[in-house]
């Protein structure tokens, strides 16, 4: 969008449905300290607009000649298997609309020395390492009873990525209820969970990126969670401190609605 503003050429959007919906906003604010390739604008994990509406949110910054075709028939609460429209994977490692619900949550795991999944056939569904007893993992997180998940232990072996050829243990997210579940708070219960039982295991990873913060920071869009969790806050501690940020966001949101 920049570089057509630069050279005054005009951008069309055919605009397309946000797989989870067009309601509910989830996660910290990004910090422009924290700005880069996989997430460059003051937005929540969660932002819940659609391609179009970013467009229009960036178009703010960007001043592009911009136009929005509309889509027909959507509704805000509409999730993507409502459409009726076939699902088309945005990545290979995003096979599936259950990927997609949880991947708020678990993408997190990237910028971890845990599996996200890569290399098996539940990408993002599944998280774990060689030194995790899925057995153990799996009852302190569903002792949480953490609203619309239940946390299943597996073992698997990723065919690529962390841990090639490895057998790991782990668990499977298993949304029950995706109007309650809360993909980016489960996430932290996870990372929390992983790190009391495996203090001497886990660790952050560095980016790839030179000169950057570690990639955990990077996808949070803020240091503060790290810092955060490694001070022994709490998850609902974390969560009520993105809460002001979000109120704002949902206002200014409101003004880019099409749907």
């Amino acid at each position: 969008m920049f570089a057509a503003a630069e050279r005054g050429l005009e951008i069309i959007v055919l605009d397309r449905p946000n797989p989870l919906g067009g309601e509910l906003v989830e996660g910290p604010m990004l910090d422009p300290a924290f700005a880069s390739f996989v997430g460059e604008y003051p937005i929540p994990i969660r932002y819940g607009l659609t391609v179009g509406e970013l467009a229009t949110l960036f178009n703010q910054t960007a001043k592009a000649n911009l136009t929005v075709i509309p889509m027909e028939g959507w509704h805000r609460s509409a999730w993507y298997d409502r459409t009726g429209l076939p699902w088309v994977l945005p990545s290979p490692n995003m096979p599936t609309l259950d990927t997609a619900i949880v991947y708020p949550g678990t993408c997190l795991f990237e910028g971890t020395n845990l599996s996200e999944g890569r290399g098996t056939t539940k990408p993002f569904e599944f998280v774990g390492a060689p030194w995790v007893e899925a057995e153990d993992l799996a009852e302190a997180l569903n002792r949480r009873r953490l609203p619309g998940v239940a946390f299943r232990p597996v073992y698997f072996t990723p065919t690529y990525s962390k841990f090639s050829g490895q057998l790991c243990g782990g668990v499977q997210l298993h949304v029950l209820d995706r109007a309650v579940f809360r993909p980016v708070e489960a996430g932290l219960y996870l990372l929390s969970t992983l790190r009391h039982m495996h203090p001497d295991r886990f660790s952050w990873l560095p980016t790839s990126w030179e000169g950057k913060p570690p990639h955990f920071d990077l996808l949070m869009g803020t240091d503060s969670v790290r810092r955060q969790l490694e001070a022994e806050v709490t998850v609902p501690e974390i969560v009520e401190g993105w809460q002001i940020g979000l109120e704002g966001f949902r206002e200014k949101r409101a003004g880019l609605f099409f749907y």
